[in-house]
């Protein structure tokens, strides 16, 4: 990160490890790993343009079954470099680990946080279906006429998206990877076409596909070469036309499929 420009980036989107010792991370105390989550904050604070945006998804550290939420021990470090919160995202999917002596975590976090007043943010294009599209005004001077967006409703801050397990089509040798369709939904509204999107945290280059998907510039970085080494055979079947993801807007069920 250390070699890009000041202010080159309009979004920075990552999901860094959370130190509970998955085999691409190394557990150390909790006072070192916040340590090191501001080193890289820092940075790209300093790589982020005046109008981007950070998003930074996390879950929870778990240690001797305690939970501790990442969102709230990293918050402060985004507040000290004088971020200003816009959303915290909260992504649910329906499969995890099943917990003995709490409930089962369905959900993690998304931090949205953004350097000015004057930010992108592009709600038209990531729209989704109203509940009840043909809903009309019953009084008042707009009576008659359609009462929603004809172009679909916000989709608000829970997002309920699939996480990427063994039967998921994106799904790579990496246990912990984004679902593309998550890492768009962020792409389309905070950028425009054109626009530096970066991940320090990169992975097997599920956010570097949402960008370049979309017509973005890709950066990113990443400690274990194997997983970058999937992240290019990605980016190639995505160029090639052969990569399988998962649509951005798909329900996760449909009560009523086509032909039922």
């Amino acid at each position: 990160m250390r070699s890009l420009p000041d202010e080159s980036m309009k979004l920075i989107v990552t999901s860094p490890p959370y130190n509970i010792g998955k085999s691409y991370e190394q557990r150390r105390s909790q006072e070192v790993y916040i340590e090191e989550q501001v080193a890289c904050i820092a940075e790209a604070v300093r790589v982020l343009h005046p109008n981007g945006s950070i998003c930074w998804q996390v879950g929870n550290h778990v240690d001797d079954g305690e939970i501790f939420p990442l969102d709230i021990l990293l918050y402060p470090k985004f507040k000290d470099h004088g971020l200003k919160l816009r959303n915290r995202i909260v992504w649910t999917f329906g499969h995890g680990l099943h917990c003995q002596k709490r409930f089962s975590g369905r959900h993690e976090t998304i931090l949205w946080f953004t350097k000015s007043d004057d930010y992108v943010f592009n709600l038209d294009d990531v729209r989704i279906p109203s509940k009840y599209p043909h809903k009309k005004h019953f009084k008042g001077p707009n009576k008659g006429q359609l009462s929603g967006n004809p172009l679909g409703k916000n989709p608000e801050d829970v997002w309920d998206i699939p996480n990427v397990k063994s039967n998921h089509v994106e799904k790579t040798d990496h246990p912990c990877q984004f679902p593309i369709g998550l890492v768009e939904r962020l792409v389309l509204s905070l950028t425009n076409e054109g626009d530096n999107v970066l991940d320090p945290y990169l992975g097997v280059g599920s956010s570097a596909i949402a960008a370049l998907k979309n017509q973005r510039n890709a950066f990113g970085c990443d400690l274990d070469a194997g997983y970058v080494a999937t992240a290019w055979d990605r980016i190639h079947a995505l160029r090639a036309g052969t990569l399988r993801t998962r649509p951005m807007n798909k329900p996760v069920y449909d009560p009523n499929p086509k032909g039922k």
